[in-house]
Parts: structure tokens; C-alpha cells; sequence
């Protein structure tokens, strides 16, 4: 499975609420149980990070990354996620973010933005947006949805 993993899913390998299931799926990304889609966006939005989060990185192995980068193609979904509004200007690397997921036919994306990502009015929005541009449709999910196999004690 390739999980495309946005910054807020490595930052949270140190944040209380969140650093359970990150740092779990970093684990299987460790393990190549799950494949990194890790795109330039999100190395240059982790350089303004601190650098225990910076180096979190460092512990998957190249092999199971794959690099994903901005493209034309990948700008002008963005932008249209834009202009269609399920986003503003002010959450264009959220845009880019998804429109990279997309293009590069990732099975998830990965996310801890519930606002502007993990939000199921807008996963719709840009889902009929995909659809009518030619696009498959994005599966956007938190790590501790993405885990398997994911045990909390319900049947």
C-alpha cells in the first residue's frame, strides 16, 4: 500500500494526542509493510520544523520511499481545488498536498489536518472535482485508520 504522508502525520510522532498511531505507521513504513509517497512539499514544509522532527524521516529506509514531486499537472488541480472552493488561497500547500496524493495514484493519503484534509464534506468536494476532471477518486484517512491490522478491542 502507498500511503501518501503529509508533514502533520510525521510531526505527530511527538505530539501526545497523535504519536501512538504515527509512530506506528512510520513503523510499517520502516518495515516496508506500507510504502512512504513522500513529496517535496512535504521536505520543504519539515524545515521549518524542529529537527527531531526533521529526523524522523531518516529512519525509513530509501527503499521503501517513494519521491513525488510538483508538476504542472499537480499545480493546476490544486489550483482548481482553489477555484472550485473546497479550499481558500490561504490552504493552497493543503491543495497541493492533495492533488499530489492523487496524481500519483496513491492508495491514501495520510493526514492529522482535520480541518482542510481529513474532513469528509471536503474529501467529497474534491472527490467530485477528480471525477469531473478525469481523476480517480482520493481515500484520505488518519494513520490510525490506515493501520492494519489495527486493533481496538472492537468486533
Amino acid at each position: 500500500m502507498k500511503v501518501y504522508t503529509d508533514t502533520s502525520v510525521i510531526g505527530g510522532c511527538f505530539d501526545e494526542e497523535f504519536k501512538e498511531w504515527s509512530i506506528a505507521l512510520i513503523e510499517e513504513f520502516k518495515t516496508g509493510t506500507k510504502i512512504m509517497m513522500l513529496s517535496d512539499l512535504t521536505l520543504q514544509e519539515l524545515e521549518l520544523a524542529r529537527q527531531e522532527i526533521r529526523d524522523k524521516i531518516n529512519e525509513i529506509p530509501v527503499s521503501n520511499i517513494v519521491p513525488v514531486g510538483i508538476n504542472d499537472e499537480v499545480i493546476k488541480l490544486a489550483e482548481t481545488y482553489i477555484t472550485e472552493g473546497a479550499l481558500t488561497n490561504k490552504s493552497y500547500n493543503d491543495a497541493l498536498h492533495i492533488a499530489l496524493a492523487t496524481i500519483n495514484l496513491a492508495d491514501v493519503l495520510a493526514s492529522w489536518n482535520f480541518k482542510h484534509i481529513v474532513n469528509l464534506n471536503r474529501i467529497r468536494l474534491y472527490n467530485s472535482i477528480n471525477l469531473k476532471l478525469g481523476y480517480r477518486m482520493i481515500e484520505i484517512r488518519t494513520p490510525r485508520e490506515i493501520l492494519k491490522p489495527y486493533d481496538d478491542g472492537q468486533e
